[in-house]
């Protein structure tokens, strides 16, 4: 098993990875179709989002009023090809999208009525899934076309659909996590005291971007008292000697999420403090060596709840340990008491555990980490000890 608490040097790969083929998109889509049978669906409806992008490679230019959605058949009905439904005017972007060729694109102009057109794609008095973040405008539609068909969400009945990365999508988020790695070692460097959160969280933005990120999603700076905000935005006040300083900071490099969090000080910090951060620094250790065969996602936060409660510290605890990523930085599965999900190879997710001490301090100490056959393996790997800033 992989336990080696690493504090290995950041480093990234040079290369570029290869784009996905229309081969892996109709790969994907033969998989939801597989799944939403073994959930008793009639198939899948994707809207523009995280889920299209998955499935087929495409981002529409815009999300407009205008019906765009993926109408994937459950595999029960097999001989029916995806089809993407688009309006006529992005139908040119859309036959350029890297799964174009393992689908059918139907177009419709703002003459015709784009709902009538997908109802004849959909069994009658079928149950669909359907992307979270679909437009009501669309759904109520759909519903007032065909009475008769039901949907539901698509974190509900396929919660799994992008959890399980494989060989060439794990190699991106162990890139994003090594950029995320470099942007921390490069942070150290720069002064801290008597600059506002605001600019050192500019600094982490320029770094991202610097060492590949094509996309900044969040750059947390909580110091002082603020840090006792898990999400706390980084604002004007300004940080000062003898502060705690959570930096929480991810985006997208190659289309797939970093996110890592550590906590530094300005200057010497207290005993309570020390003691605080090799709390938190314990609980997140804890947490990766519980990720192995048989376990449970539960079993993540419940290892890494122990070590707080049992500092005294586990009313400070106040999220959930971990969360998924892959094409967006927060995704399923969710390491939270009551998910008995097993943990499989080829999952990637969070371990963040952190202790949060009102109008005082916080600390979070965050990486993500990737499930194997045999534990897990970092995709962060700088020191998770404090360290000491000007």
């Amino acid at each position: 098993m992989a336990s080696t608490d690493s504090a290995s040097s950041a480093s990234e790969p040079a290369s570029t990875p290869a784009p996905f083929t229309a081969d892996d998109y109709r790969a994907r889509m033969e998989r939801a179709a597989a799944d939403a049978a073994a959930a008793g669906l009639a198939g899948v409806l994707v809207a523009p989002g995280p889920d299209m992008t998955y499935l087929t490679g495409y981002r529409p230019s815009a999300d407009t009023e205008r019906l765009t959605l993926l109408v994937v058949p459950a595999a029960a009905d097999a001989g029916d090809r995806p089809t993407l439904v688009v309006p006529a005017l992005e139908a040119g972007d859309a036959e350029h999208a890297p799964g174009a060729p393992a689908l059918t694109l139907s177009g419709w102009t703002d003459a015709d009525d784009p709902y009538a057109l997908t109802a004849g794609l959909l069994d009658t008095g079928g149950r669909f899934g359907i992307s979270d973040n679909a437009w009501s405008l669309h759904l109520l539609a759909l519903q007032r076309t065909l009475p008769a068909t039901s949907y539901r969400g698509l974190s509900d009945v396929l919660p799994m659909l992008r959890a399980v990365k494989d060989a060439r999508e794990l190699a991106r988020v162990e890139a994003a996590g090594a950029a995320a790695d470099a942007a921390y070692e490069s942070i150290l460097t720069v002064r801290f005291a008597g600059r506002r959160e605001s600019e050192i969280a500019a600094d982490l933005a320029s770094l991202l971007l610097a060492h590949g990120h094509s996309q900044v999603d969040f750059t947390v700076v909580g110091s002082g008292p603020n840090g006792a905000d898990p999400h706390h935005e980084a604002g004007e006040r300004v940080v000062e000697h003898g502060d705690m300083v959570v930096l929480d900071f991810g985006g997208l490099k190659h289309g797939y999420g970093s996110d890592t969090t550590r906590t530094v000080h300005v200057g010497e910090p207290t005993a309570e403090e020390r003691r605080v951060h090799d709390t938190v620094r314990e609980a997140q250790q804890a947490g990766f060596l519980a990720v192995r065969p048989g376990a449970t996602c539960q079993d993540v936060d419940r290892a890494a709840r122990a070590v707080i409660e049992d500092a005294g510290y586990g009313p400070y605890f106040i999220h959930r340990t971990g969360h998924g990523i892959g094409v967006t930085t927060h995704e399923p599965p969710y390491m939270i008491e009551g998910e008995e999900r097993p943990i499989v190879p080829g999952m990637c997710f969070s371990i963040e555990p952190g202790v949060y001490l009102p109008g005082r301090f916080g600390v979070r100490i965050e990486d993500i980490v990737t499930a194997t056959e045999t534990g897990g393996r970092r995709c962060n790997n700088t020191p998770r000890e404090m360290a000491i800033v000007e």
